[in-house]
């Protein structure tokens, strides 16, 4: 296609509108982190959870009340479908775990014959330490890496804006999980870490245009260059978008309930992380001052300029 003749979408122009709108869906995760914190799974608080099926739709109020009735600290929920519920029982001390999961199916036992025991689970509180403790370690690592892999790659301000977009797409997602109180476990902070490999590819795809069009749109200014570059990527980023999400799609409604936390956080976080290799990241740059003489080599010829796409 002529480069000269296409007309190009003012994303750049536009930043403003997405900050605002970024900010408040930062402020609103944040804020739910601050006050609600993660509905945290098994995993990482331990405990015990049971998984138990009816014939008929059960009645998770009448569960739960029977299971306070017996001095259990219980989270009764349906899992699935209204047949299924899953029950997650808080540890204590100086408890029996193996005879947890037996104590409560007898109480359901006992207010319904049909109840069905599926599995129980027992994890550990200090392991569930370990666990959140470690993967928080794993996430700080990884951006610690790309500060530095980009920095060597790029320029300095190119790896900060990098990590504001990978910092806004996680606590984005984290958010999300917190607002609705979806349980999280380690099959969603796997997820976090791979939208951190996700997201950042799709920055750096766009960096890699921006430095090339820095070199031959000599002419432009920064916000032109930017804007030209996130065009150009601006079909690759979307199919590949749209084929992961299919992908992803498929296994949230196919793959099973096991990976249906690890494929919702998946979703959310190519949403969100498309939008912000579009949006976040080329604004992080044009809020540090960003400029051509930092990558540029020599002045060429006048000749040997580009001449820039119209923008409307």
């Amino acid at each position: 296609m002529n480069t000269k003749t296409k007309k190009l979408i003012n994303f750049t122009g536009k930043r403003k509108i997405a900050m605002i709108f970024s900010a408040i869906l930062m402020i609103a995760s944040i804020g739910s982190l601050i006050v609600n914190g993660l509905n945290l799974g098994v995993d990482f608080t331990g405990g015990t959870v049971i998984e138990v099926g009816y014939k008929e739709a059960a009645d998770v109020d009448k569960i739960r009340e029977s299971l306070t009735a017996a001095n259990f600290d219980a989270s009764v929920q349906h899992f699935g479908t209204a047949k299924d519920v899953l029950i997650r029982i808080a540890p204590h001390e100086g408890e029996d775990r193996a005879k947890i999961g037996d104590a409560v199916f007898a109480i359901l036992k006992s207010t319904n014959a049909d109840v069905e025991l599926r599995r129980v689970e027992f994890v550990g509180p200090q392991i569930g330490d370990e666990l959140r403790d470690d993967g928080g370690t794993a996430m700080l690592l990884a951006l610690a890496g790309i500060l530095i892999y980009v920095t060597l790659r790029f320029e300095f301000r190119f790896s900060v804006g990098a990590i504001v977009a990978l910092i806004h797409d996680v606590v984005i997602t984290v958010g999300i999980f917190s607002i609705t109180r979806i349980e999280f476990d380690l099959t969603i902070l796997a997820a976090i870490l791979a939208i951190i490999g996700y997201s950042l590819n799709d920055t750096i795809v766009v960096f890699d245009r921006v430095r090339e069009n820095f070199l031959k749109l000599r002419k432009a200014t920064a916000e032109e260059s930017i804007n030209t570059s996130i065009n150009q990527t601006l079909s690759r980023t979307i199919v590949t978008s749209l084929t992961t999400l299919l992908v992803l799609t498929a296994l949230f409604y196919f793959g099973g309930k096991i990976i249906h936390g690890f494929s919702l956080a998946m979703i959310i976080g190519v949403i969100v992380g498309t939008y912000s290799s579009i949006f976040v990241a080329s604004s992080s740059l044009l809020m540090m001052g960003i400029t051509r003489e930092a990558l540029l080599p020599p002045e060429k010829e006048a000749d040997d300029q580009e001449e820039l796409p119209d923008m409307p």
